[in-house]
């Protein structure tokens, strides 16, 4: 992430990076600027082997989909809801990792607001136990 990011995004990533929770960080045109450790123990991938990707990219790498299967639009992803209203998303949700292993995990994404502009966004996420699926 380059100096020329807004500080809220610098300060977003440097938390992240820090945190045991699984998490995303997009700019306020949803491109991925990073994901955690955590997060690539779930998605099989490190962020230094993916990169940045564009919504369209990320929406769909890693095939979310409805529990039982139906895939979900990525504009009906959480961390879209928040990027393109400015506003929370939450959703259950199963997911596969690029080393082929499928999770169902919930996610919440919240806007990163300053001011009144909106300069990104943070998706949190976590695995459901076996005991939680229904």
């Amino acid at each position: 992430m380059s100096s020329a990011q807004p500080i809220e995004l610098i300060q977003a990533r440097n938390l992240i990076s820090r945190l045991q929770t699984a998490s995303f960080l997009v700019d306020a045109d949803g491109r991925l600027l990073f994901f955690n450790e955590s997060a690539g123990e779930l998605l099989g991938m490190r962020f230094e082997d993916a990169g940045p990707m564009e919504p369209g990219t990320w929406g769909t790498r890693f095939k979310p989909r409805e529990p039982g299967g139906e895939e979900i639009p990525v504009g009906n992803l959480p961390l879209a809801i928040a990027v393109q209203s400015g506003r929370p998303g939450f959703a259950r949700m199963e997911i596969t990792g690029a080393n082929g292993k499928d999770h169902l995990i919930e996610v919440t994404a919240f806007p990163i607001m300053s001011g009144h502009a909106q300069q990104g966004s943070v998706a949190i996420f976590w695995p459901v136990d076996e005991e939680e699926r229904d």
